[in-house]
């Protein structure tokens, strides 16, 4: 896998225009322009039995994270538009985020960013927000402030995607997958209805650490095209790929989508094909993705961090599958309904998705590992959500 700065020229879209401070939520951001941005990976390669953060920033001619006075890039009112969220609500569930290290600025990050867009507080006062350690205690891991990029942008997906969903956020002490399993394990005691996983590595078997029925454990499938990552090559995990995201006003949906060049694909070698996928994949395994929001940074969201990662601090465009997953798993924790293996439920409702038919990731046989089409394809799964009757 390569981490390092890139060109998305084969990507469509761009950041969106500046959101108003205090009518975002009333007026959605205004229709992108066609051109290209930098953008970089946040995490390096990880080391075999490790993973790595699969967010990405829009960079400068620097090669820096570009920052703006106000936001750019797609808000809460886009997501849920796009998806079919506008109004619904979750009564309160649970979210959680996994990842490693401390991000020691992440609720004061999350009170801007919801106040910036109008959203309801989440605080650890009101009992919205709890940031706790892999095993549940108060004693946090050291601060990695790529690491934190990666939990501001988690907790804003989430944030966006259901603005009252309660969010418990776990720290690993560091990205290897034994402890990151141990914070999933945590995690799953916690009466969550989602676990969401913004990371990667090469593929590995499956442990009991992500296979919980009941919730809904979702893992992004990378950022570097073609390819397998674990955990969501697990069998018992919710793989989620990524598209582009654009307006299309000529259409009833108002959105268009297609399979963004950068979204983790294909077939696992080493983990069992689950109950729920068909012989669509074309896998005896498990195959990335089974559904998919946006990830592509040219059609990126807005995150407010001020961890400094790289000397650069406040509202930011990010992308990646790191946005996605935990996308994904708010629309769960939205249906409420995660009994069993929650992804069995969308593979048996699919016309509740909106289905990718376009774009490629890479080059691959068979085709449909890489290249979108109607029905299931690996960069984009079964397609991405039209409202919550698929989930």
């Amino acid at each position: 896998m390569k981490r390092s700065a890139l060109s998305l020229s084969a990507a469509v879209g761009a950041l969106m225009l500046t959101v108003g401070a205090t009518s975002a939520m009333a007026q959605p951001t205004a229709a992108p322009a066609a051109s290209t941005h930098r953008a970089s990976h946040v995490c390096a390669v990880p080391a075999a039995g490790y993973a790595g953060c699969n967010d990405m920033v829009v960079v400068d001619a620097t090669g820096k994270p570009q920052v703006t006075a106000a936001p750019s890039g797609y808000g809460p009112a886009d997501i849920q538009s796009a998806y079919g969220l506008t109004g619904l609500s979750s009564g309160g569930r649970t979210v959680a985020i996994v990842d490693a290290y401390d991000d020691p600025t992440a609720e004061a990050d999350l009170a801007t960013y919801r106040t910036q867009f109008g959203l309801p507080a989440c605080t650890s006062a009101n009992g919205c927000f709890r940031k706790v350690n892999q095993t549940g205690g108060s004693s946090l891991p050291r601060t990695d402030a790529g690491w934190a990029t990666e939990i501001s942008l988690d907790l804003d997906m989430v944030s966006a995607s259901c603005p009252d969903c309660k969010i418990l956020l776990v720290e690993a002490s560091t990205p290897s997958f034994a402890n990151l399993g141990t914070a999933v394990n945590y995690a799953a005691t916690q009466g969550v209805s989602a676990i969401s996983n913004s990371y990667g590595g090469s593929d590995s078997a499956g442990t009991s650490a992500y296979d919980h029925p009941g919730i809904a454990i979702t893992a992004s499938t990378g950022d570097n095209g073609y390819g397998i990552e674990s955990p969501a090559s697990f069998d018992s995990v919710i793989a989620v790929g990524g598209t582009s995201l654009t307006r299309a006003s000529g259409t009833s949906r108002g959105w268009a989508e297609k399979a963004w060049s950068g979204a983790g694909s294909g077939c696992s070698t080493l983990n069992a094909k689950p109950a729920w996928q068909t012989a669509a994949t074309q896998c005896s395994g498990k195959a990335n993705a089974d559904v998919s929001a946006v990830a592509d940074p040219n059609t990126g969201v807005a995150v407010y961090d001020s961890t400094s990662y790289q000397g650069r601090k406040g509202w930011q465009v990010y992308g990646g599958t790191s946005a996605s997953a935990p996308i994904i798993g708010s629309v769960y924790a939205l249906s409420g309904n995660t009994a069993g293996y929650p992804a069995s439920y969308t593979w048996a409702h699919t016309s509740g998705l909106n289905d990718v038919t376009t774009g490629t990731n890479g080059t691959c046989t068979p085709a449909v590992w890489c290249t979108s089409g109607t029905g299931w394809d690996g960069p984009t799964g079964l397609g991405t959500p039209n409202g919550t009757s698929a989930f």
